[in-house]
């Protein structure tokens, strides 16, 4: 029996070293600083997705997915020693069956704590990725799955142990106790060591990317065209260029408040919506209804905070009507914040909207959101994900005019 439940962890750590290698190469995949689909599938490889309201996006780009951001870019992927771990439990529980050990009570305990450690691991990563995030990645369910089974079979391995009588003397090993598992702790280390230090010595150099990619050429907005987003009123100068049924601008505001970085800015909102109905740059509308929102927006800029919030809250549902129903957006909102009603659809906020769309125009603002402009310089579109802590951090911290911009 002991030996059988040894092999069930030894199988269960085998799925999670699978699990966590996927998820730590969709990370990796992202340090090329281009976009890349992921694996999110119970069956990786099957099925990629990129699409930014997919769990397994939401969960990559979270700020729970990686540590160290500020200091690496991008951080470190917590899948990553999570792969290590399970890679050190596999091969822990064969090397208890070569050796026969695996029906003595210290190194079946030491199995159970051993996989405690991902079982623990596990639960706090789920509940950030279910009450936090509201979103579920099926890869992590996956490492979830195997750290819960192992976990059941440690357990049942250290019982079956426990309950077994020590039969010295008769072709049995002799449980050496705590003693003779000291290599084990220092193992398990080298293990989860060395993945992390040859991923982050085979890291990219980003330093060319730390003074940004360009700047503003007339930085100098009128105030009406651009409105508070809040920070520092003493912090650094920046515009964002945002559409507010925009995914990705939701999870650049989302990434900075998690940050810490927003208190240091004093930032501002340059409205891009990518709607045809209001923007001449735009063939056809990604995001039907920004034009309505965007202007409900400049219509009560002390409430622009409040309504950027909501069409965060509600993008698929304000997206979906107006597609069904031209000018369903704009009821939605006026329902929403009753002080636009009049202003939202009208010559002068239409036209207010225009000249911040030429203002853009001016300053050869690609037409791409979101956009991040600090201190007049331009945060690289490719560092406002996963790279965003780590480049912002280096760019407040260099004075302006010292830095010329990666081009």
């Amino acid at each position: 029996m002991t030996r059988n439940l040894t092999l069930a962890t030894i199988a269960f750590a085998l799925f999670g070293v699978f699990f966590a290698s996927y998820a730590t190469l969709d990370f990796a995949n992202h340090l090329d600083r281009q976009v890349h689909g992921i694996h999110c599938s119970f069956l990786p490889g099957v099925e990629t997705a990129s699409s930014e309201s997919s769990g397994c996006q939401v969960t990559l780009m979270s700020r729970y997915s990686s540590v160290f951001r500020t200091k690496l870019w991008g951080g470190l992927p917590v899948s990553l020693p999570g792969m290590g771990l399970f890679a050190f439990l596999g091969f822990w529980g064969a090397f208890l069956v070569v050796t026969g050990r695996h029906t003595q009570r210290s190194a079946a305990f030491f199995t159970l704590g051993a996989w405690a450690v991902p079982l623990l691991t596990s639960c706090v990563m789920g509940y950030l990725a279910l009450v936090e995030l509201d979103a579920a990645c099926k890869l992590c369910i996956g490492i979830y799955s195997s750290s819960t089974l192992g976990f059941a079979a440690a357990a049942a391995l250290a019982w079956t142990a426990w309950k077994r009588p020590p039969a010295f003397g008769s072709g049995t090993q002799e449980d050496p106790g705590v003693r003779g598992l000291a290599f084990a702790p220092p193992l398990a280390a080298v293990f989860v060591a060395l993945p992390i230090a040859a991923y982050v010595a085979a890291m990219p150099d980003y330093s060319a990317y730390e003074a940004g990619c360009g700047q503003l050429a007339h930085p100098d907005a009128p105030a009406d065209l651009l409105v508070s987003l809040g920070g520092s009123a003493g912090g650094h100068p920046a515009i964002e260029v945002l559409d507010p049924l925009c995914p990705s601008c939701k999870g650049l505001e989302s990434r900075l408040s998690a940050s810490g970085l927003d208190e240091q800015l004093s930032r501002r909102a340059l409205l891009f919506p990518l709607d045809d109905a209001c923007n001449w740059m735009v063939t056809s509308s990604l995001h039907p209804g920004a034009c309505a929102v965007s202007e409900a927006m400049l219509c009560e800029p002390d409430q622009a905070r409040a309504i950027l919030a909501w069409a965060f809250e509600n993008q698929p549902a304000i997206t979906s009507a107006e597609r069904a129903t031209e000018g369903a957006a704009a009821r939605m909102v006026v329902e929403q914040f009753p002080d636009v009603r009049g202003c939202v659809g009208s010559a002068r906020i239409g036209q207010r909207l225009n000249r911040g769309l030429r203002w853009a125009v001016s300053n050869q603002i690609p037409v791409l959101t979101p956009q991040l402009f600090v201190d007049g310089r331009k945060v690289c579109n490719e560092d406002t994900d996963l790279g965003l802590e780590y480049t912002l951090t280096r760019m407040l911290a260099a004075p302006a005019a010292a830095q010329g911009g990666a081009q």
